[in-house]
């Protein structure tokens, strides 16, 4: 995956004065011994914080390092203010671990009273207003330490990706879709900047790239390599080809000050009129690198899908929240991971999936266009789109959005893609996720989040929960359990 931020996380000791110095580099040590076991990525900081001018000498260090994630390490009880001035004035991501007591022998003279020091850690962050990560129990052993410096490497990842990127816009957004439509300030309270083109832009621009014949045929002969037989179009590739070109030529020259950056396209209706093809095949090719593609112009499901992909460092895709799934296309005896009948929808869209995220896929015409657009005729300029099965696994349907009063709102659900065939076209899949039924009713529709939604290919919500409270979001929506209601949920209809 490209269009990622490379993580580099150390490990920064801390040691209150009147605690010997040598019980936190004793432990770092040891997190580092069990890191290095589990082939985790992270580099140990050689000053141990004991006050003030340690914090700006370890500041100096990471700079210099390259460091921009810290986990601030207890060694013993640590001294909450310099260890806090260093946070604040790093301005990366951060989080706290403290060290479990060993054994029985430590007790005696080598106790660290880590619970004490997180608690003063926590007070003095909250002293600062800062956004700190703070495991669930973040006292742990040196081997515990691994699996939640783990985690929090992917939270970082979701972080620093955000506070970095740019989104294209090319388009107005769709009046039969004004759900996709969504004040932008809080993407930019986010980090995030945003570039609005027009339609036009993007056309003009594709017509530039025709002279740049080997890259397109380059282009071509890498479709042709993962299309295989299922290309009926070949003499579509060479247009196809063109608008990737565009797209990637576009990304690389117009990221400006951002280091990543994603696309939010409209793509329906002038779209097929004016370029003679759908760019569905074309999204879904860089989407599947680490580049989402969202469609109908969706600046947040293009920063949902961006946020899911860096969490789960594979592809995600995005979804229309779409249809209901009839009884006779469910075999006899299926598992439902956990869900209820009601619980089952299908997650569909035109066809923008990669296809190393679909079972018997090809490329196909966009059949509703077709309808629209060519009278249901032979299809010319409806056809583009990447339609299959999505695989059965694992999934995080994940939404970040803004409501009209400008405020960020959330939702975040594991589930699975059944393997289940949807005897329908694009790309589509069975999803199960528990609870859903109610999660639908009293958050999606409650909340007014739009019909789209982005997957992810693995569960990852402790990951995006947490990025997201890092980056301030505090309207965070999970599926509650049978007995637990939603707010204004009617008792008495449960």
């Amino acid at each position: 995956m490209i269009n990622q931020p490379k993580v580099k996380l150390a490990i920064v000791g801390v040691s209150r004065d009147c605690f010997p110095a040598s019980l936190t580099k004793k432990r770092v040590a040891a997190v580092m011994a069990e890191a290095k076991k589990a082939k985790l990525d992270v580099v140990d900081c050689p000053v141990t914080i004991e006050n003030e001018a340690d914090a700006m000498k370890a500041l100096e260090w990471t700079r210099k390092e390259g460091v921009n994630a810290c986990c601030m390490f207890l060694g013993n009880f640590g001294p909450e203010g310099p260890t806090t001035m260093f946070v604040q004035k790093f301005g990366g991501p951060a989080m706290v671990l403290a060290a479990k007591e060993e054994n029985k022998a430590v007790l005696k003279s080598d106790r660290g009273d880590a619970l004490c020091g997180v608690l003063n850690f926590s007070y003095n962050v909250g002293l600062r207003r800062l956004k700190v990560y703070i495991p669930e129990y973040p006292v742990v052993s040196a081997k515990e330490a691994v699996p939640e410096l783990r985690d929090f490497t992917a939270i970082a990842r979701v972080v620093l990706g955000v506070k970095s990127l740019k989104v294209f816009g090319f388009g107005p957004r769709p009046y039969d879709f004004l759900a996709c439509n969504a004040p932008i300030q809080p993407l930019f309270d986010l980090g995030v900047n945003v570039q609005e083109n027009s339609e036009l832009d993007l056309f003009e621009h594709f017509h530039k790239m025709a002279s740049r014949k080997d890259e397109i045929d380059a282009i071509v002969k890498d479709m042709k390599k993962e299309l295989g037989a299922k290309c009926p179009y070949p003499d579509l590739l060479p247009q196809l080809a063109q608008f990737e070109l565009a797209l990637t030529d576009w990304y690389e020259k117009q990221r400006g000050a951002a280091e990543f950056a994603v696309f939010a396209n409209k793509c329906w209706p002038a779209f097929q009129t004016s370029f003679h093809f759908v760019p569905c095949y074309v999204n879904s090719r860089l989407t599947g690198r680490g580049i989402p593609v969202a469609c109908e112009v969706d600046l947040y499901g293009a920063v949902s899908e961006y946020m899911v992909e860096c969490a789960t460092e594979k592809p995600a895709t995005l979804l229309d929240i779409n249809n209901s799934v009839p009884d006779d296309i469910l075999p006899k005896g299926l598992k439902l991971a956990g869900a209820e009948r009601r619980d089952l929808y299908m997650g569909f869209h035109c066809g923008n999936t990669c296809s190393s995220c679909l079972k018997n896929c090809g490329m196909k015409y966009q059949l509703i266009m077709n309808r629209g657009l060519e009278g249901g005729g032979k299809p010319v300029i409806s056809r583009g789109t990447m339609e299959g099965q999505i695989k059965p696994s694992d999934t995080t349907m994940f939404r970040l959005q803004s409501n009209s009063d400008s405020k960020l709102v959330s939702y975040i659900a594991h589930g699975s893609f059944l393997d289940v065939n949807p005897h329908s076209f694009g790309s589509l899949g069975v999803a199960a996720i528990p609870g859903f039924a109610r999660f639908y009713r009293h958050v999606l529709i409650q909340k007014r989040f739009p019909h789209h939604g982005a997957f992810g290919f693995a569960k990852c919500g402790k990951v995006l929960f947490e990025a997201l409270r890092l980056l301030g979001v505090e309207d965070i929506n999970t599926p509650k359990p049978a007995g637990q209601l939603y707010p204004g949920e009617n008792p008495f209809a449960v």
